[in-house]
């Protein structure tokens, strides 16, 4: 659920490679009723996902983070597994492609050298909320539709150059239909931040009552991905997996 502050502003204030997000509020897919809104502050969002010639800088300025210098601790053994070596894509690697095969560490880090952060669940759902023409098109159910046909498609074994989808209202590309990606906190998907009431939670959530606290039934696509979010580890990586950068104002 989101709400845009702003209206009579600009559509945006954008960059070369980022796009300006006007504040809001959000309110996450599992809430109690009382649950206030969150605040979305104003900020910056990349208006492509990190492609593999980008994080091929990163790792050719922190070799630390190359395919073989990495602790498995950060990263499971299929980081950037596509890739030909340490320091080369090889033909069979779009340079233009999202980066992916990374972990939340990894990924983190990238963003740390960049000068910027992963975003926020908060921050990453309520960019994701807006259709090609409005800033919350959360219950728009031909939106949902959309969305839903993306997720139910097989990944493409050679991922499309980053911009080869819709660009949204903010003027960011590829939210849907390209590659899953990163927030900073994914791992609070089932933490409330009571110790008492998550056993129950989690309990609920595996035994069929996973919808009883949900604010929105209807938007199945956002099910998908509080549970693959929840799925996650840190260090683990996968085909389809990559992220963008946000920065704070």
């Amino acid at each position: 659920m989101f709400t845009s502050a702003g209206w009579c502003a600009s559509r945006t204030k954008s960059n070369s490679r980022m796009s300006y997000i006007r504040g809001g509020y959000y309110v996450s897919l599992y809430s109690s009723k009382d649950e206030a809104k969150k605040q979305v502050k104003p900020f910056y969002m990349d208006k492509y996902a990190v492609t593999n010639s980008e994080y091929l800088e990163f790792v050719k300025a922190s070799p630390k983070w190359s395919r073989s210098g990495i602790k498995r601790i950060f990263a499971d053994r299929n980081y950037l597994k596509n890739w030909r070596s340490d320091f080369e894509l090889g033909d069979k690697v779009n340079p233009m492609s999202p980066v992916t095969n990374v972990s939340w560490f990894a990924a983190k880090a990238y963003a740390e050298w960049a000068g910027k952060r992963l975003p926020t669940v908060a921050e990453w759902e309520y960019v994701a909320s807006a259709s090609l023409t409005k800033p919350n098109a959360g219950d728009d159910m031909h939106n949902i539709a959309r969305i839903q046909q993306w997720y139910s498609r097989s990944s493409e074994s050679r991922l499309a150059s980053v911009g080869s989808t819709e660009k949204n209202y903010w003027g960011v590309y590829d939210m849907f239909g390209l590659i899953w990606e990163w927030q900073y906190d994914f791992n609070t998907a089932l933490v409330s931040g009571e110790s008492r009431g998550d056993a129950d939670m989690d309990k609920n959530l595996y035994c069929g009552a996973g919808a009883l606290t949900v604010r929105d039934v209807a938007n199945y696509p956002a099910f998908m991905r509080y549970g693959f979010r929840s799925s996650l580890q840190a260090n683990y990586t996968c085909n389809n997996l990559g992220f963008r950068c946000v920065k704070d104002l």
